[in-house]
Order: structure tokens, then sequence, then C-alpha cells
């Protein structure tokens, strides 16, 4: 779990006034089952149990085994992901405890508390989902705007069920702005379940939360396979106290302007007064150094252009933005300087550089195999779902490449740069703008000729990332490639569209994963903003293992080949009925064969 996520966590833990839909605990014997004294059972049964014991406190999440079929004994125990370790490893003892007294000879039992789970059985259960016990607690404050904050709610909450299934911990969270408070929201499945499992239990605990919680102002509803969670906040009043892996303490909070200040002087001890041999690369607005501080945190400092007027709108548009949002996959702002002219960002530092710098280059590349790139691209869609829809304020990226996602030590990306960046309040979702900037190849066609940008821009400049992305080539690169989606779609058109991926992959990877980023990456460079899918859509569509959307039509800025093969994209016009082609939507043939993989992620 990284900071971030703690944090958010954490701040489910503020004192409020609960009310219990339900009895605290919930214990179920299977009586069917027994184990006599003196059997082997048991003895395997209590090493099972000492495990769980010893190693649910490290993650949160602990499962056992000891013995042989049929005294097996299988054990799995999960905290509730906002308790402390020690609130864990208490829970989990006293379900042990409780176990025993009440389950003395039953060789299947489990127990549910509020902050902790624990089954154990003579069977493997480990990918078998059970939400048919739950408790509720129901916070006894009820929303001020009911309808408003239904609709709210539920659309966060639908939005996280559909990206907990794609996350390999099964734990999400986002929040959502409704007037003047924010509704954080949480869900966590056991990460052993298979999406199905994952998938059911949340609808059941959904349905569960709506038939009682859902116009309080917070709640929690627990069951052995999943939770959810939600609470809201005044967004001037959050406050949370963590402490972190390394044994630092941190006040966390969401800030004013005021406290992200750094003094100059410690940026430049912390960069060696912005040594070359601490530069990390240059861009646009200038160049980004790393940095040390004191207390030996890495930082990113981005000095901007110390004669540039743009520079300074640059750095007030981050300031004010970057540093009210929180989501794993954008960048954190951790603060910023205007001494002596310099104009200084400073981010958290992150190992693996940019995208770009990896996946471009001839050597590293071979770093990202399949499963590495799909979960960049999940990770790339989570954050502008956020953007878009689930932060305090929609906000339009307008410069999303790949230079600008940045890769953490385990590879999870963040969205950076937000220098562009246009934010709209209430139920705006699109602008003009005299000032068209950003990077060509990546610009959507109404932005480029009209000015005009939307959420909808931003999904097109994602299309081209997620090409890069499979291909590992540049969009107009210089290997006699009009522009990678003319490439890309030729290639689907004639059915051929694997043959686009990047051979550093090789040959072990899912078929139905590389043909459905290519037919997204399709269908959100489409020529219209109407026709392109938005970020929640194509998050559904990569949960989903049949995707029934028509096929792309032809894309913006199409340029056709040298060489067309027949059958292909010539003749079509981009917008046009006539331009889908009947095929089914996981596949680059025209016979309208679907296709199906036996062992999905």
């Amino acid at each position: 779990m990284d900071s971030l996520q703690l944090t958010f966590l954490l701040c489910l833990t503020q004192v409020f006034s609960f009310t219990k839909c339900q009895l605290q605990n919930i214990t179920s014997c299977n009586s069917a089952i027994n184990f006599t004294s003196g059997s082997i059972f048991p003895v395997n049964l209590n090493l099972t149990l000492a495990s769980l014991v010893a190693n649910a406190s490290i993650s949160g999440f602990a499962t056992s085994s000891f013995g042989q079929d049929p005294n097996n004994a299988y054990g799995l125990t999960r905290c509730r992901a906002y308790v402390s370790k020690e609130e864990c490893q208490t829970c989990v003892e006293t379900a042990v405890g409780k176990m025993r007294q009440l389950c003395p000879s039953q060789k299947e039992a489990f127990i549910l508390l509020e902050n902790c789970s624990l089954k154990y059985s003579n069977q493997n259960f480990f990918s078998t989902a059970d939400s048919s016990s739950k408790i509720g607690y129901c916070n006894v404050v009820k929303a001020s705007q009911p309808a408003l904050f239904q609709s709210v709610l539920l659309s966060l909450i639908l939005n996280l069920s559909s990206s907990v299934i794609l996350s390999p911990s099964r734990l999400v969270n986002s929040s959502a702005y409704m007037d003047s408070k924010t509704i954080y929201a949480m869900v966590q499945c056991t990460p052993t379940l298979e999406v199905k499992g994952c998938s059911n239990c949340l609808r059941d605990i959904i349905t569960y939360m709506l038939t009682g919680c859902n116009l309080n102002e917070g709640s929690r509803i627990l069951s052995l396979s999943c939770d959810l969670r939600y609470e809201i906040y005044l967004r001037e009043t959050i406050l949370v106290s963590c402490k972190s892996d390394g044994g630092h303490n941190h006040d966390e909070s969401i800030r004013s302007k005021e406290s992200l200040l750094i003094s100059l002087r410690k940026l430049k001890e912390a960069t060696r007064n912005f040594s070359e041999e601490y530069k990390l690369g240059k861009g646009g607005f200038g160049s980004v150094y790393k940095g040390t501080l004191s207390n030996g945190r890495e930082i990113a400092v981005k000095r901007l252009s110390s004669s540039s007027a743009q520079g300074l709108q640059e750095l007030k548009t981050e300031v004010l933005l970057v540093a009210k949002l929180l989501h794993r996959n954008l960048v954190r702002l951790l603060g910023f300087c205007l001494e002596e002219d310099e104009k200084l960002l400073v981010y958290e530092f992150l190992p693996n550089g940019s995208l770009d710098k990896i996946l471009f280059d001839q050597i590293k590349r071979f770093s990202l195999e399949w499963e590495r790139r799909y979960r960049i691209i999940v990770g790339i869609v989570r954050g502008l779902l956020y953007l878009h829809q689930d932060s305090q304020l929609r906000i339009i990226h307008r410069d999303l490449k790949a230079s600008n996602i940045l890769l953490d030590e385990e590879m999870n990306p963040k969205i950076a740069d937000f220098g562009l960046a246009k934010l709209f309040s209430g139920s705006q979702t699109q602008g003009n703008t005299l000032r068209v900037a950003g990077t060509y190849g990546y610009m959507a066609p109404e932005y480029i000729q009209h000015g005009h940008f939307s959420t909808k821009s931003d999904v097109y400049s994602f299309s081209i990332l997620v090409l890069e992305i499979v291909t590992g080539q540049k969009n107009w690169s210089s290997n006699n490639l009009a522009n990678l989606q003319s490439h890309a779609w030729q290639h689907w058109a004639n059915g051929t569209a694997l043959e686009l991926l990047d051979p550093t992959i090789g040959d072990q990877f899912p078929r139905y994963e590389v043909l459905k980023c290519i037919q997204i990456g399709l269908m959100c460079v489409q020529d219209g903003p109407a026709d392109r899918p938005s970020m929640s859509e194509v998050i559904m569509m990569l949960s989903s293992y049949t995707i029934s959307s028509p096929a792309p039509a032809r894309p913006a800025f199409y340029v056709p080949m040298e060489k067309e093969e027949p059958g292909s994209a010539k003749g079509y016009s981009n917008g046009s009925s006539s331009d889908q082609l009947k095929t089914s939507s996981l596949q680059g043939s025209v016979n309208e064969v679907t296709i199906s993989e036996l062992c999905p992620r």
C-alpha cells in the first residue's frame, strides 16, 4: 500500500457517531463437519491459525494451510484497509480466540468482526466469494441533499467497483465533489478472489447499502470477501496524522498554498545548487533536478525558466490544481518556491523516470513485458478518470504524452505536468482557447483547428499513448509510418492487428488483451469527439472480457500508406456509418467471429 493510499484510508478513521444495522459480530460454525479429539485435523488447524496470527498484520491479509487431504486445514484472514497494524493484530487474535471458544470441534467456521474477518475450512475456499453475512454501520447524520448525494455516491461507488477488479491488490479508493463537501470512498475485495467473485460480492453489498445507509453521510458495509466504505467531510477540515513505513510522522491535510512554500535555501542544499550531475532532464519550461531534503526524502525539483512569463502561469496552475489532487496515479506536488526570480515546483521523486525514456529505448524497452504495459495503461485510465469525473473539479490535462507519464519504483504510472491543465466547475465539460498549446501528434483535431478542448480531447491524446505503449513506436516516427493511428487502423482493417505488437514482448501475452487495447486506442482516436468513449466507458471495457462496442471507424488525421492492402481503409471517410467495418469487437478479421480466451487475467 503506497503512502497516498494510506493517507486516504486514514482519512476514514475520523471519529463519527455510527448506528449498527446489524449485530457487531457474526460467527458461524458448520456443525455438519466435525473433527474428533486426538485426530490430525486439529493439529493442522492450530498451526494454520497460529500462522494467520503471526502474518496478518504485515499486510492486513494472510492465508495459510497445513496438512494433507483429508486433514488439510485452510485459513484466511483479512483486516479492513483503514485499520492500523496494531488494530489488525488485536482483531485477528480476538477472532481466533472467539472461534476456538465458539466452534471447538468444527472443521469449518468463520467470524466477521468490525475490524477483520477470519475463516478456516478443510476445503480450499481462497478463490470463493462469500457475501452472505454482512455487518452494516450507518453514520447517524443524514445527507442534506438526498437526491444529489445518492446520485454522486452511487456513481462513485460503481466506478470504484469497476476499477477494483483490475487492481492486483483488490483495493481502490477515490473521491467525488459535491457542493462544499467531498465524498471519500473505498472498496476492497479479498486479493485471492477472481474477477467474477469480486464483482458479485460488491454487487451484493452495494445492494445492501442501498437498502439502509445510502442517504447517510457515511457507512461501512462489511462481509467476509469484500467491504465498502464512504464518508463525507468538509473540504477545509480534513486533517490526518499518519506514520510512514520508515517510522517518520507526517501531518497530511488538504493544504493551503502557504503550507506548500519551501525556501530556496533548502532546495539549493537539496540539489547542490542545481548541479548538472543532479539534472534529470529538460523540457519546454525548464529543467528538472533530483534532490534530497535534510530528512532524507528524495524529491524532484522543476526549475522553470526565470525569464518566461508562461512559466509563471504554469507554476500558478500546478500549485492551484495539483495540490488538491490526491490519487495514486497522479504525481504528487510537495511544494513550490518563488524567491530571487526563481520559479520552482517540488514533486515526489519517481525513480524510474518518464515512460518515454524506457518505452522508446532499444534496451530498456525489454523490461516492459506485456503485463507491465497493460498495468501502465490501466493506471493512466484511472488517473484520467479521476481528473475528468471523480476529483473535486473537472480537469482537462491538455498535454498527455509518454514523457508526462512518470513511473514509480514498481513501474506504476503517475500523470505529471499540469502546467497546461484547465479546470471546469459544475456541469461544464468543454471550453475554447485562442492559444493552442500542447504537443503535436497528441492533440485532437478540434483542438488544433478551433481551439476547442474537452475531456474528449484528453481521450484523443490517451489513444495515441495507448498505441505507443502497444507498439513501442513513437507517433510520427521515422520508420516510414505516416502516423501511428493510420498504421494501426490499416492493420485492424486488414485483420492483422496483432502484428502491431512490439516484437520485444515475445509471444507470451493474452491475445484478447492486446486486441482490446488496440481497439480502445482506435476508438479513442476517432475524428468526432462524440464518437470517442469517455474514460468511464474505457474502464468498463478494460474490466470486461467481452465488448459489444462497434468496430472503430477510420481515425482522425488518417494518412494512407504508400501501398494499401486490398480491403484496407482506402475509400472510407471519417464519421460516416459506412465507415464501420463489419467486425466483432476484439478481432481484426472480417468474418464477425468473436474471439474468446480460455484463461483470462
